[in-house]
């Protein structure tokens, strides 16, 4: 994978179906100016633009967007809070079509998290391609659906954190950070929702009485849909059964065949209250674009085998998944359509994030966006208009 064209290069792409985040288009062209989308239309190129004809069959949507990436090309965010560190992650997830990304850093000490905040407050100075902001997963959760995470970091919100995270919220382009009632106030989530921040609600076991509240407070998400968090039950419906009855709440949801069980997966899209929606994140670890087969989190292995990670008790860490191999598996396991898992792994998850710029094809937006072939494979993207050969597809 190859950036071949000069940044703000003007482009016309042609000979295949687009997709805006909405529709289908045939017979349309896409041109390509100053790094944004200027029209879907049979428009001619002036001298300066350089053509690419894509293969016959070929779909142009628009680029992945995932919010919760930990790690990618061998770089696990936790042990690398670099600018560094960012674009190696950054630059692993654009091989499988993440155009924009929260980078995600994992519940550690608050020194950690104060340099990653800094990591990404200059990664966004620096205009890392494909970097959108940060998600801060943790350390405010539950011990008691800890997950992964280490029970040794996870603690309350004090004020010296909400006054860090008031400040990140400010100085980043985007920040998510996902929380558990059992560790914070309704206040202090109103507090990051009036400064810009995104809260979702995980690794929680709190009742859905109390997940009103925090929805009240302006909690507008829930991370990973059904792992770590109180189950549906007919009496007490939990943190599962608050995301999707509550239409206020957007959940990601990690489809790699562990974490969530196919019939799961179809009950939850059926049963999904809007405007909220579900969306696709990958979870993804430092293992994708890496063969490496383990790594260190917070002072314990992780293993990799058979498309599973876990700690050496067999707990899920994170997944080794990218969000390509997620659409694939939403198409070809779960059975919808593939323009809405289309929607899935990049209109859903910007519309919850706030990430207003990202997920459609309009004129106007910045031209983000894969050439799939009829296989769903990835023939070549654009990423803030600069074209990327992925499979040949030089045009």
């Amino acid at each position: 994978m190859t950036l071949s064209d000069e940044p703000n290069s003007d482009l016309l792409i042609s000979g295949a179906q687009i997709f805006d985040g909405q529709c289908w288009h045939s017979g349309k062209n896409l041109m390509v100016e100053q790094g944004k989308v200027s029209a879907r239309s049979e428009c001619k190129p002036h001298a300066a633009t350089i053509l690419r004809n894509v293969p016959e069959g070929s779909r142009i949507v628009p680029g992945f967007v995932d919010l919760q990436v930990n790690g990618g090309g061998g770089v696990l965010f936790n042990n690398d809070l670099t600018v560094s560190g960012i674009e190696t992650i950054c630059k692993a997830h654009r091989a499988f079509g993440t155009t924009s990304l929260l980078v995600t850093l994992i519940t550690d000490t608050s020194e950690n998290t104060e340099l990653g905040i800094q990591a990404g407050v200059e990664a966004a100075k620096q205009g890392v391609l494909g970097f959108a902001g940060l998600h801060l997963e943790g350390p405010h959760l539950s011990i008691a659906r800890k997950g992964t995470h280490s029970a040794d970091l996870i603690r309350s919100m004090t004020e010296r954190d909400l006054a860090l995270l008031l400040q990140a919220a400010r100085d980043l382009p985007k920040l998510l950070v996902t929380l558990a009632p059992e560790s914070v106030t309704p206040f202090q989530v109103r507090q990051l929702v009036d400064a810009g921040a995104v809260v979702s609600l995980g690794h929680s076991d709190a009742g859905i009485e109390t997940v009103r509240l925090f929805v009240e407070a302006g909690a507008s998400m829930v991370t990973h849909l059904f792992n770590a968090m109180s189950p549906l039950q007919h009496r007490e419906p939990g943190l599962v059964g608050a995301a999707l009855g509550f239409g206020e709440l957007s959940c990601g949801l990690i489809a790699d065949g562990h974490h969530v069980d196919p019939i799961a997966i179809r009950i939850a899209l059926n049963a999904k209250q809007g405007p909220g929606k579900v969306f696709l994140v990958t979870d993804a670890m430092s293992s994708i674009g890496w063969e490496g087969r383990s790594f260190r989190l917070n002072g314990r292995d992780v293993f990799r085998k058979d498309g599973r990670l876990t700690l050496e008790d067999g707990t899920l860490a994170g997944a080794d998944i990218d969000m390509l191999s997620c659409v694939r598996f939403m198409v070809e396991v779960i059975g919808l359509q593939l323009d809405e898992v289309l929607r899935m792994a990049s209109l859903y998850p910007a519309e919850a994030a706030g990430l207003e710029k990202c997920g459609f094809l309009t004129p106007g937006a910045p031209a983000d966006c894969l050439v799939l072939g009829p296989d769903l494979e990835i023939l070549a993207s654009v990423i803030s208009g600069q074209w990327l050969d992925h499979q040949g597809c030089a045009g």
